[in-house]
């Protein structure tokens, strides 16, 4: 699926050191610190969450359908690219211990660097024999990479940024990201369909042209952002040793876990997304796969017009309306409202896996609905881990850890979805079939979810789309 509704404006954020400037200082490649002129947020925003959501859609969505064109069987492209959701997963486990070292802007350049060479590692694993065990290991360094940047890229943000300025440029902040992850998901994709289809090429070329493209992307946002990007506040514990971080990271979990109604707090988050979890992973695989095999049977360039335009644009559109709607109502008044708007439009993979239908525009009008509520109810998921699961002397930690269990639905999900699709005879119309049934429980618990932390209806803002 699209990419999720999880760069949001959080308040709370840390104060520069020592009153110090947004950008005011540059850290030189021996790790020293020389002044520099502060940049507007205008020049490096946009960049750094683009190249947040390009890395994120390219481990999680692009890698299946390039396993797909290569001739894995779903099955395995279900089992093995969902293990690439384990860092985002476990980022929590690591986010401490980045603190004592460097800065924050010395690791979101080191990552997009570390991605430029693993993504085109990936393009020249694709001729080999053992392609697909080579490129998974390539892809599992991009997504540990691309995991550590989105720790210390939302620190940079949050820590540089008054909550004002935060507020200001959150709505950029998530269309950046969201358009990442067009680039990846619909462009990217949709190029190789056309290198394919109008200049013969075979799907190996295509995807070595297309990886390579993307590595150069991620080089060039280090590059930019080696000009650009502001420190970010040091931490508390910024030059102290790896002990100082452990009593950190001890005590967060700690804490975390003596908010009250955590686990039942906890198994909302997990199960919100449960039905989409299958979606995701099979949903791109059913559009390709052929109508002999169930499938809808369209081409990359289709796939990627579908995900990159429409699909996009009504995730969007729902992202707002949620917010909007959770805006007004509160969000424990609005929380059923959009559960429901996430789980009931996996009613249109239902009907597409019965229904079959061959007119493109139809088929992407109905994919389109299933986004705009997928948009819509995300909205919910994220703002319930913001302000239910995060508040507390550990916020940012704690939200971290609030979206490693979302992360974790999408591993779960993704693990056994290929058995569910073997278990029903790889049979489209009964695998969506229990998906809708996967659908009801987040809507019960979205019902019964508990609300102990009092909101002030000033204090409620809609969050930026993102991952």
């Amino acid at each position: 699926m699209s990419a999720d509704l999880s760069r949001v404006a959080g308040g709370g954020a840390q104060p520069r050191a020592e009153g110090a400037p947004a950008g005011a200082s540059a850290e030189t490649p021996d790790g020293g610190a020389t002044p520099v002129h502060a940049r507007h947020p205008l020049t490096w925003v946009p960049s750094v969450y683009l190249a947040m959501g390009l890395p994120n859609v390219l481990v999680g969505l692009v890698a299946a359908i390039l396993y797909k064109n290569l001739g894995v069987s779903n099955e395995d492209i279900a089992l093995y690219t969902s293990q690439m959701y384990l860092p985002w997963v476990l980022k929590p486990l690591w986010s401490p211990l980045l603190e004592p070292y460097r800065t924050k802007r010395w690791w979101v350049i080191t990552m997009q660097f570390l991605m430029m060479a693993s993504i085109g590692a990936v393009a020249f694993c694709l001729p080999l024999d053992g392609f697909f065990r080579a490129s998974l290991a390539f892809f599992w360094i991009t997504g540990f990479a691309s995991a550590t940047q989105d720790i210390v890229a939302d620190g940079v943000f949050m820590t540089t940024m008054s909550p004002r300025e935060q507020a200001r440029y959150a709505g950029l902040q998530g269309m950046c990201w969201n358009l990442g992850a067009v680039v990846a998901s619909g462009l990217l994709v949709s190029l190789t369909g056309w290198l394919h289809g109008s200049l013969g090429w075979t799907w190996v070329q295509c995807w070595m042209a297309v990886m390579l493209g993307a590595a150069a992307m991620m080089g060039g946002f280090g590059l930019w952002h080696l000009r650009v990007l502001p420190p970010g506040a040091p931490s508390a514990v910024q030059g102290q040793d790896l002990s100082s971080a452990m009593v950190s990271l001890r005590e967060s979990w700690i804490t975390l876990f003596r908010k009250p109604s955590i686990w039942m707090m906890l198994a909302v988050v997990f199960f919100y997304r449960f039905g989409e979890g299958f979606i995701e992973k099979f949903g791109p695989l059913f559009l390709l796969d052929p109508r002999t095999a169930g499938g809808l049977g369209l081409d990359n360039a289709a796939l990627g017009h579908i995900y990159g335009s429409a699909g996009t644009i009504a995730f969007i559109a729902g992202a707002f309306l949620g917010g909007f709607i959770a805006a007004k109502m509160t969000l424990r008044r609005s929380f059923l409202l959009l559960a429901i708007a996430l789980n009931l439009p996996h009613l249109t993979y239902y009907y597409l896996s019965h229904a079959l239908p061959t007119d493109l525009w139809w088929i992407g009008a109905v994919v389109a609905i299933e986004k705009f509520g997928f948009g819509m109810g995300s909205v919910g998921h994220m703002l319930y881990m913001m302000q239910q699961i995060a508040p507390g002397p550990f916020k940012m930690t704690h939200y971290a850890m609030a979206t490693g269990v979302m992360a974790l639905t999408k591993w779960a999900t993704g693990s056994v979805s290929g058995w569910l699709y073997a278990g029903v005879g790889q049979h489209y119309a009964s695998f969506f079939g229990w998906v809708l049934v996967f659908s009801i429980p987040p809507i019960v618990l979205a019902w019964l979810a508990p609300f102990p932390v009092a909101v002030d209806r000033e204090d409620l803002g809609a969050p930026a789309g993102g991952h």
